[in-house]
């Protein structure tokens, strides 16, 4: 049995001061073996910077995903060339982009493919990820055991579309973005784990992380806000996925808080 625990959208950087004092605790309890977690808002809440993506890394955290905000921070470009094992940002950015789009990693002696796409539905029009998944898988043909995949996407039928084509070829597949957890979590026919959205590793007195009053004047107004992280206490979500490495297929999925 493989244990991976998925963690949303990380939001400021007292969410990482929360990861560094519990994660390990975490990770004890429920038998963890790998981390994955969404790091594309740690940082003022648009990007990620190399200081804090490393600081994510030492609260034991296997993998950084990215998504829209990748490039907000131009000291995290040399990070993700430097640390390619650590750090994924989505595949289906132009090649030129820095960084990587997958990785495979050794968990308990058998190799994970770990990729992150973004969607193209009310986001960023980048490559078409349907298609880059599946060059990844055939390029990457006999060099993995297992496979994760993080579909950063505002729509959740893209995401659920993703998950139904790739059933049964990644063992375990979630959706991050809209930092709302969606209760879906399921194993799909051909044995694939799968939830819409991990939800948000951040303050909850706001409004997706942010500061509740500014976003809604920006809702009443229409005028530009600078949007600030938001108070209050932090809460971690996410999905934990059981694997049977040598089946190749996910046994559970559960929703988990802390």
């Amino acid at each position: 049995m493989i244990r991976v625990l998925a963690l949303g959208d990380i939001v400021g950087t007292e969410a990482i001061s929360v990861l560094k004092q519990q994660l390990w605790k975490q990770r004890t309890q429920w038998q963890v073996d790998f981390v994955v977690a969404n790091g594309e808002n740690a940082t003022d809440i648009h990007g990620l910077c190399a200081r804090d993506a490393q600081l994510i890394l030492d609260c034991g955290v296997d993998v950084i995903t990215l998504g829209n905000h990748t490039y907000s921070f131009r000291d995290l470009y040399p990070f993700l060339e430097e640390h390619p094992d650590s750090i994924i940002r989505p595949a289906n950015y132009p090649p030129e982009c820095p960084g990587c789009g997958y990785t495979v990693r050794d968990v308990c002696g058998y190799r994970l493919l770990c990729i992150n796409v973004n969607g193209t539905v009310f986001i960023d029009a980048l490559a078409n990820p349907f298609d880059t998944v599946s060059h990844i898988l055939e390029r990457e043909a006999e060099k993995y055991d297992l496979a994760l995949l993080d579909i950063h996407a505002e729509a959740t039928s893209e995401k659920l579309a993703l998950a139904r084509v790739f059933d049964g070829r990644i063992t375990a597949m979630f959706g991050t973005h809209t930092h709302v957890a969606t209760a879906d979590e399921q194993i799909l026919p051909r044995g694939s784990g799968y939830i819409t959205d991990l939800g948000m590793t951040g303050p909850t007195d706001g409004i997706l992380g942010t500061d509740a009053e500014t976003v809604i004047t920006k809702f009443r107004t229409h005028m530009p806000q600078r949007f600030t992280v938001a108070q209050g206490p932090i809460r971690a979500c996410g999905a934990l996925f059981e694997i049977d490495p040598d089946a190749g297929k996910c046994l559970s999925v559960r929703r988990v808080t802390f």
